[in-house]
């Protein structure tokens, strides 16, 4: 299943929103804006939200390895293992986005 299937050409605007989790002073401003564009859309629009996707991309190393800088590991030990990983691990990478029409996966 490809986004080309599911989404018309012409129809949607990719937005890049990419607040992390810490907020700043200055981030007030773009923050609203993009509230009040959203809200705008919503008024003009009557489908607006099932034109919104979610989406995200991320590597699965085949070897076991994980990039512990991207992601949380919960354990109630603390083990501080020395593991060796080759140099250029083959590994996964999925794609997936979230919308009111479903689910959309892509490997490669």
């Amino acid at each position: 299943m490809t986004t080309q299937q599911h989404i018309e050409p012409n129809c949607c605007q990719v937005i890049y929103s990419q607040f992390g989790l810490e907020i700043h002073q200055n981030d007030h401003q773009p923050r609203r804006r993009f509230v009040e564009w959203a809200q705008n859309e919503m008024a003009v629009v009557p489908d607006f939200h099932k034109r919104i996707l979610f989406s995200e991309e991320a590597p699965f190393w085949l070897n076991g390895y994980v990039n512990k800088q991207n992601c949380c590991i919960w354990s109630e030990a603390n083990p501080q293992v020395c593991v060796e990983t080759p140099l250029h691990p083959e590994k996964l990478t999925v794609w997936c986005a979230l919308w009111a029409g479903g689910i959309l996966l892509q490997k490669r």
